[in-house]
């Protein structure tokens, strides 16, 4: 490399030295975003998957209690109990039973379907098989959308889309509302911020409307009618540009054209995730569309609204919500999982879901209650030392709440001034579903494989995900992972790490004053016979940093002219 061209690299990277503040993957609100060429690294499934198969007691057909029933039985009876069972097995008697019956949530689903189902692809067949083997991972999931599944299939049903496209957070999250990627994507449908941001869905301290059950639902349906729109009505199409973008698709349509091969989904060469993202919808589709041909025994599901929205007025203690509405906080939690913090957020949007038989008791409550008892309220003395900030960190709330509710015109306080502060009504544990609480739990539960030492880490100025890792000898996407982030989330000076560090001495490492200035972050252009081995080699990182800084696919080849963030030790490269 050129001293003139490193040297570029180096002003690029001192743009951006210090600490990770500026995000290295966030991006404008594409004009386009149908257009798209990103590929979305979603929460998936899979860590309920691997929940599901290291648990004892599985079995490979019927419900998961069927195995504990049978064992539980006198043997002189287990006889007399298969008999039974295959009489309530009998297909016949079976589809006799279904037609008789009040048609359910699951009836109204299959009515919707739209998608071919009968796709020999095995890359359907694989899923299918798996799911057939674990049906408890079935129970689980419509455990978790049994709240959400009644709105999803109604808002699908209202703009003429396949029902399927309901199962779809199966896919994206295994209906976790507070699931969150390595590639930043959150929620049910798992928007990245950047797409997110298009289609409305605002991020604050308070709130991100990403995980918000009614705004991303919207934003979703509305990208994939758009997608299809765009593909000219093939939704399969829709969905694997749902999952790479649309731009990503249509340029594997192209070179399939210039080869003069088919253009379906099932015919196009798709990053590795998109191969098999499409399969594992179908794959649920079909055994939705007829459990009892695959083996399953689908949870019941009345056909009627799980919750009803409750406008509020303005900012309430998610506690007092709770106890307003007589139910669990986790309950309001779940269904409002949009909030971080223990109330609704100051600039809105006003409005609660509550469970549909607790909503007109909710409703009437609140509107007895004290407006000023929705939330605390502190009556703060400022001392010496204090500011905004320290102040807003001690009271787990914000600068500009702050000084939005003292009519403060600047963030200027002085000694003896009296501040009224909005504060939790309860104990932070009582609000178990914030963000702060499920980060300290997933922050003590990593631990449990992670084969290391707990060393507690205060984010300093200059660091970055890298630097960190490598010091304490484990990965980039680990550490993310461990403290709830992504490996682009912006790294503040003062937040709280976890690590699991495999050093021989974790505790000296914490404790050093690690030489500043050292590690930057630099903008590199692809050129024509570069592979991520070779930037590798020429920057003195390694292939799997390259790819979690960039959310590459490593099984795909580079372009010439593609922009890549790396972060550099100036010490160590060329």
């Amino acid at each position: 490399m050129t001293v003139s061209r490193f040297s570029t690299l180096f002003l690029l990277g001192a743009l951006a030295s210090g600490c990770s503040a500026l995000d290295p993957f966030s991006e404008s609100p594409s004009s386009d975003v149908l257009a798209s060429e990103k590929l979305t690294v979603a929460a998936g499934d899979d860590e309920l998957k691997e929940a599901i198969e290291s648990s004892p007691g599985d079995e490979s057909t019927g419900r998961a209690s069927r195995t504990k029933l049978d064992d539980a039985i006198d043997p002189t009876l287990k006889k007399t109990a298969e008999d039974a069972r295959e009489k309530l097995d009998d297909p016949d008697q079976k589809i006799a039973e279904e037609n008789d019956a009040t048609p359910d949530l699951w009836h109204r689903l299959r009515a919707g379907f739209a998608l071919d189902h009968d796709a020999s692809e095995p890359r359907v067949q694989a899923q299918l098989n798996w799911y057939k083997k674990h049906p408890r991972y079935i129970d689980r999931v419509v455990d978790r959308g049994s709240r959400y599944l009644h709105y999803i299939v109604s808002e699908a049903e209202k703009r003429g889309l396949p029902t399927e496209l309901a199962l779809l957070p199966v896919v994206e999250s295994a209906f976790d509302p507070f699931a969150y990627s390595h590639g930043r994507a959150a929620g049910l449908w798992q928007f990245i911020p950047s797409t997110g941001k298009y289609f409305g869905l605002t991020q604050s301290w308070w709130h991100d409307d990403r995980r918000d059950i009614i705004a991303a639902t919207d934003a979703a349906l509305t990208y994939l009618d758009r997608l299809a729109t765009r593909f000219d009505g093939d939704y399969m199409l829709a969905l694997a540009a749902y999952n790479s973008g649309g731009g990503t698709v249509s340029s594997a349509m192209r070179r399939n054209r210039k080869r003069n091969q088919p253009t379906d989904y099932w015919s196009l060469d798709l990053p590795r995730e998109t191969r098999h993202y499409v399969p594992k919808l179908i794959a649920l589709a079909k055994i939705f569309d007829d459990p009892q041909a695959h083996g399953i025994e689908l949870p019941p599901l009345d056909d009627e609204p799980y919750f009803e929205v409750v406008d509020t007025g303005s900012q309430l203690d998610l506690a007092q919500a709770a106890e307003l509405a007589g139910v669990d906080i986790d309950e309001i939690y779940l269904l409002n999982p949009s909030y971080n913090r223990w109330a609704t957020s100051p600039d809105g949007p006003h409005r609660l879901l509550v469970p549909r038989d607790q909503a007109e008791t909710f409703a009437t409550a609140l509107k007895g209650m004290d407006p000023a008892k929705r939330v605390s309220w502190r009556n703060y003395k400022v001392e010496s030392g204090d500011t905004l900030s320290t102040i807003a960190k001690r009271y787990s709330t914000t600068p500009s709440v702050i000084q939005q509710v003292n009519n403060l015109d600047s963030h200027i306080i002085r000694i003896g001034q009296r501040l009224m502060i909005p504060s939790a009504a309860e104990q932070a544990g009582t609000y178990s579903l914030s963000a702060s609480e499920r980060l300290a739990r997933k922050q003590e539960r990593s631990g449990k494989n992670a084969n290391g030492t707990r060393v507690d880490y205060k984010v300093r100025s200059g660091d970055t995900f890298w630097d960190i890792a490598r010091e304490h000898r484990v990965s980039v996407r680990q550490l993310a992972s461990w403290n709830g982030m992504a490996p682009g989330d912006p790294l503040m000076p003062g937040k709280k790490l976890v690590i699991w560090s495999k050093s021989k001495q974790p505790a000296m490492l914490a404790s050093t004053n690690r030489g500043k200035g050292m590690v930057r972050k630099v903008g590199y252009q692809v050129r024509k016979g570069d592979s991520l081995s070779t930037i590798a080699s020429r920057f003195a990182v390694n292939v799997r940093d390259i790819a979690s800084w960039n959310d590459l696919n490593t099984s795909r080849y580079l372009q010439p002219g593609q922009s890549l963030v790396l972060y550099v030790d100036i010490r160590n490269s060329p």
